[in-house]
């Protein structure tokens, strides 16, 4: 986290019990709600309605942060020709971002006592308890980017009350921030960094336009379904006019806190992650270092997005034992096969009587294990889909066409070159992994992710003033 103090102390409480808690953040300031975002709340309490993370920092919130309960990610293209436009747009996101996270509307909320008897029910506080922080509201509303309508409601409104859910937002770059249809929109082409490679088509893809690529990422992770969606909703609506969305996707996680969670498949997911615990683990296969063609990446993560369709129909007619081969665990202690416990190492050169891998040769498991990808290793931070049914045409036996589940699994993987990660890893899975007889990946990006702001700064900014 960044050790920069903003220049005076909150100005008020943050984060009292109930409804409270929007109370007190729907009115701050730009400074109180910088000082709030920098993390002087604790992260986890007990009521994971009430957490709240810190939004500036020396790394984005999101990446390495314990798992929401809900994600929604998405994807935009840009629109506008202007570099100018681009940095006012994350300015207001970064603005913006610092207040959701805390719990607070995306802008602050109309003074006055027309305002106040109308948000009476919802015991926001629409005081200012100083000029100077009248000031600076207003200081705020006058440089904050506006949409096309400058009239626009400052938030939606729609989750008041519910406190800030643990919410994280974290920004990315697209390829197409830097180059699209051969045209350098933004004097950004020579910063482009050499890892943010276009991924190539893997064997059995079957990616959909509307899902695939973005000039920008956003992912919202909170505790709660409508704040997570709330949070997007409002950054996309900032951006009308310079940015138009390209597709967007909500997701969950199903688990206790605290344990592995499982897919749709009923699996355990992320069980061989490296331990977010250990920095050095962090700073060998997730954070970006300062490269000679992206200094401005330091600190930062590139992040592979997938769309990934499960033909859970299929797998449901399966037995156990089939699927525990597919997968190289058990499937309720979510042991690696011929073990008893979840974290026991896996064991890739165990034979049985036979003579035969314990652990399948097309596993899962063996196929994704570092020490089947010369040390390779990813974070992964991935949510479960459900986008109720539609007509679908199996690619593996037995072939049927009916109309079924659209659900699935939204993959997200953070690591420190793509290059070396999710590409030969997922090259190796594509082409000969048992679990692709029952997925598909329809849904396709990846992103830099700079690393976080400073108060006073926005995200990306070592990319555009450096």
């Amino acid at each position: 986290m960044a050790n920069d103090q903003p220049p005076r102390p909150s100005r008020r409480g943050f984060l009292k019990a109930g409804s409270a808690a929007v109370a007190a953040g729907a009115s701050l300031g730009a400074t109180g709600v910088a000082q709030a975002a920098l993390g002087k709340t604790p992260a986890h309490g007990a009521d994971p309605q009430m957490a709240v993370e810190p939004f500036y920092g020396l790394h984005q919130g999101g990446i390495v942060t314990p798992q929401q309960s809900h994600t929604y990610v998405a994807a935009l293209d840009l629109t506008t020709d202007k570099r100018e436009d681009v940095i006012a747009l994350l300015r207001a996101w970064t603005d913006a971002a610092a207040r959701l996270t805390q719990g607070a509307t995306a802008a602050p909320l109309p003074t006055g006592a027309a305002a106040k008897a109308a948000l009476a029910d919802t015991k926001i506080d629409t005081q200012v308890s100083t000029k100077a922080d009248a000031k600076a509201d207003a200081k705020a509303n006058d440089t904050a980017y506006s949409p096309t309508n400058t009239k626009a409601a400052p938030d939606s409104g729609d989750v008041l009350g519910l406190g800030p859910c643990g919410l994280t937002i974290t920004f990315g770059f697209g390829p197409g921030l830097f180059t699209k249809d051969g045209k350098d929109r933004y004097d950004l082409a020579a910063r482009r960094p050499a890892a943010l490679v276009d991924l190539p088509r893997f064997n059995g893809d079957q990616l959909i336009a509307e899902k695939t690529g973005g000039d920008l990422y956003i992912q919202a992770c909170a505790n709660d379904q409508q704040v997570a969606f709330h949070a997007v909703r409002q950054l996309a609506r900032l951006a009308y006019g310079t940015a138009a969305m390209r597709w967007g996707q909500s997701g969950f996680l199903s688990g206790p806190r605290g344990q592995t969670p499982r897919n749709l498949m009923g699996f355990k997911d992320g069980t061989n992650n490296p331990s977010t615990a250990k920095p050095q683990l962090m700073n060998e296969f997730v954070w970006a270092g300062a490269t000679a063609d992206a200094p401005w990446m330091e600190g930062g993560t590139y992040t592979v997005v997938r769309r990934i369709r499960i033909t859970l129909e299929h797998w449901d007619n399966t037995e156990v034992d089939f699927q525990e081969q597919v997968f190289g665990r058990h499937k309720y202690s979510g042991a690696p096969i011929g073990k008893k416990n979840e974290f026991d190492a896996v064991d890739l050169k165990e034979e049985d009587k036979d003579g035969n891998p314990v652990i399948p040769e097309n596993s899962h498991v063996r196929l994704s294990n570092q020490a089947s990808n010369n040390g390779a290793q990813i974070l992964r931070r991935s949510y479960s889909y459900n986008d109720s049914t539609n007509f679908y045409i199996e690619r593996w036996p037995p072939w049927r066409q009916e109309t079924e589940y659209d659900a699935g699994l939204i993959f997200v993987a953070h690591q420190s070159d793509p290059r070396t990660g999710f590409i030969p890893i997922n090259d190796k899975l594509a082409k000969f992994d048992m679990m692709n007889q029952f997925t598909t990946h329809v849904g396709s990006a990846v992103f830099a992710v700079p690393p976080g702001a400073k108060p006073g700064s926005y995200i990306g900014a070592g990319l555009f003033e450096t």
